[in-house]
């Protein structure tokens, strides 16, 4: 399948060329435009009740939608456009099969048709202190992964034995062969409170860590810091977005 993504530096879009027969699923409401020759179907991780499971858990554990679009060049080739809904880069990814890639939750954009989709439960502590939850997204397969971001998408690249420390809220994806750990950002946790960084990964390598130049969690409290409320002490910035929905 051959694709490029489109205006990478600001509000990227993927286009894929479909020859007839190829398919290509994606995140549900991911696609922009396609050809008339191409139909758009509602599909499962999986067939039968392992692919209704895998969907539920996509769900209700790891915060994706149950189902994907899948988009099939039924009629002959054609084009399709997809996307993912916030400001964001977005990235590709080509798996061998000889190993996988970890993805936080609404990483995952598109990927080729055999590309595996399911969660993966981390472990106890990675889970309950990572800000992430208990399950991330486990990528597998053979094929074309896309990974989509909030921000540009920043590529680290470790050697062997070399650590890299990221900051939670910044991580997109990184392969199932990396050895990462959660820990304080400082020594004790009076000093991380005052840094302003209390949780972070440290990756040992080899390989290649994906992160995110903004997050989400900052962008959603300034907004919110915007709004008229109880504890915003009534802004003029907040006044003035409030009057925009004014009738």
């Amino acid at each position: 399948m051959k694709y490029e993504i489109l205006y990478p530096e600001a509000f990227p879009v993927v286009r894929c060329f479909l020859k007839r027969g190829e398919r290509i699923k994606a995140e549900s409401d991911a696609m922009i435009a396609m050809d008339t020759t191409i139909d758009i179907e509602g599909t499962m991780p999986g067939n039968g009740v392992g692919g209704f499971l895998s969907g539920l858990a996509r769900s209700f554990l790891a915060d994706e939608s149950f189902f994907f679009q899948e988009m099939v060049a039924k009629r002959g080739d054609g084009r399709v456009l997809f996307g993912h809904a916030i400001p964001g880069g977005i990235t590709d990814i080509e798996l061998d099969g000889s190993y996988g890639m970890m993805v936080q939750k609404n990483g995952f954009l598109a990927g080729t048709e055999d590309i595996e989709v399911s969660t993966k439960m981390q472990n106890l502590a990675k889970g309950f202190l990572s800000g992430e939850g208990f399950f991330i997204l486990n990528i597998t397969g053979r094929g074309t992964l896309f990974v989509s971001s909030y921000g540009m998408i920043h590529p680290i690249n470790l050697e062997d034995g070399q650590e890299v420390v990221v900051d939670n809220a910044h991580l997109v994806a990184w392969p199932d062969y990396m050895d990462y750990k959660i820990e304080q950002a400082s020594n004790g946790w009076f000093s991380s409170f005052k840094s302003g960084e209390m949780l972070v990964c440290r990756f040992r390598g080899p390989g290649v860590v994906l992160i995110q130049t903004r997050n989400t969690g900052n962008f959603g409290s300034w907004i919110q810091s915007l709004l008229p409320g109880p504890n915003s002490g009534g802004s003029s910035a907040g006044s003035a977005i409030s009057s925009l929905f004014d009738d």
